[in-house]
């Protein structure tokens, strides 16, 4: 068995076990963290919208791609005559095709321009150079379809959730940790500067899926965990849901890794190999998602569905009981500690099971005394009838040979 092996059959059993819930403050400290940057990234940097967002015009054209392709492009939209082509866009999509995205322009006037323009840098004609107009109105109905296709999502989790654990702390506490997913992609995007494009929203509704499928799996353990936790006395929710986590976490970082794995591939191939299109939106959603879900299910949700819980009369009652149980087993055992939590289940035994308490010295001393003193007579009382009748003995019977107790097979023949 591996060593990685034997660790989760360890987190699982209890036997090796760390505080996910009693640390809770420091994940949330993390976390806020995060999500401070990340809206800060928001705010200050702002989004990269695509042109399929606000509009405009998309050039496309083939040619071989060279270090100086994009300069050479961005000169010849200069000196194309059309004003407002500073923040034009210009990227290379492997080796042999260029993609111009700028403002929207004019079909009848601007557009001529910017393809000569564009085909004069590449060295071919206009009419090799394909392009397209995007409105603006398209991006916001684009928008606001993502939008409400969010908050549908949003309401049938709760829904959905709430059904399958009858608990509506849980629901709440995934869709914190929904949230938290989304505002740190949102704000990875920001930092990097990568294009929002339907592919992000796409790549970021695959996410939350992803998120609340680790984190329904943690909650069924938890449920498992706490179903009969009412009656106990030896442990409170909070424990019994960081066993839990304790429980799942193997599993979780194995399917993280699974998944992360061809997603980093895409990213990589996207961004790099291809540099545009989209496949690296997508992936950058997926790989962001995918990595934060997994983290708020086990350091946001679960913390804070024990918190919730912590706060109903009937947990507060259990911690209670428990307190109290362990106090007096504190007491009983003489305060030697967690090393002695573990012998009042002695007092379950009868007391021929029971082991023998060790002897003091004061019993050893007394021991060896009684070993040292001569051994007295042994005095026979007799019958009330009187002594018992003595039967002579023979010369002749004494010396004959008296039986021997042993098998037939080891007797003197």
């Amino acid at each position: 068995m591996s060593k990685f092996s034997r660790l989760g059959h360890q987190l699982y059993t209890g036997e090796v076990s760390y505080d996910f819930i009693g640390r809770r403050r420091t994940w949330y400290i993390v976390s806020s963290v995060l999500i401070l940057v990340a809206l800060a990234a928001v705010l200050i940097r702002g989004l990269d919208y695509g042109i399929e967002f606000k509009g405009g015009a998309d050039f496309k054209v083939n040619t071989t791609v060279t270090a100086t392709t994009i300069e050479t492009m961005r000169t010849a939209l200069d000196n194309s005559g059309v004003p407002d082509l500073q923040e034009s866009t210009i990227n290379t999509i492997g080796d042999s095709q260029v993609r111009v995205q700028t403002r929207t322009l004019d079909a009848t006037t601007e557009v001529p321009k910017v393809r000569a323009a564009i085909a004069q840098a590449a060295g071919t004609t206009p009419d090799q150079v394909a392009y397209s107009l995007i409105g603006a109105s398209w991006g916001g109905q684009i928008t606001q379809k993502a939008l409400l296709a969010l908050g549908v999502f949003l309401v049938l989790v709760t829904l959905v959730i709430w059904a399958y654990f009858r608990n509506g702390k849980m629901s709440l506490a995934a869709l914190v940790a929904l949230l938290h997913d989304l505002i740190l992609t949102v704000g990875i995007y920001a930092l990097v500067g990568f294009t929002v494009t339907p592919a992000t929203v796409i790549g970021v509704l695959t996410i939350l899926g992803y998120s609340l499928y680790d984190t329904v799996v943690v909650f069924d353990k938890v449920r498992e965990n706490v179903r009969d936790i009412k009656s106990s006395t030896t442990k409170t929710y909070s424990e019994a849901a960081n066993l839990a986590v304790n429980q799942v976490l193997v599993r979780s970082i194995n399917t993280t890794i699974i998944g992360v794995l061809p997603v980093a591939a895409l990213l990589f191939a996207g961004a790099v190999i291809l540099g545009e299109g989209p496949l690296k939106d997508l992936a950058l959603a997926l790989f962001v998602g995918m990595v934060s879900g997994a983290y708020s299910s086990i350091f946001i949700a679960t913390p804070l569905l024990a918190q919730l819980m912590e706060r109903e009369p009937d947990m507060k009652k259990l911690a209670t009981r428990v307190a109290n149980r362990r106090a007096k087993e504190l007491a009983r055992t003489g305060g030697r500690g967690a090393d002695s939590a573990a012998e009042p289940a002695d007092s379950t035994l009868s007391d021929l099971e029971r082991p023998d308490p060790e002897p003091t010295d004061a019993e050893l001393a007394a021991a060896d005394d009684s070993r040292a003193a001569p051994t007295a007579p042994r005095i026979t009382l007799a019958s009330a009838s009187g002594p018992s009748p003595v039967r002579p003995v023979n010369e002749n019977h004494a010396k004959r040979p008296q039986p021997e107790h042993k098998p037939r097979s080891q007797r003197r023949k």
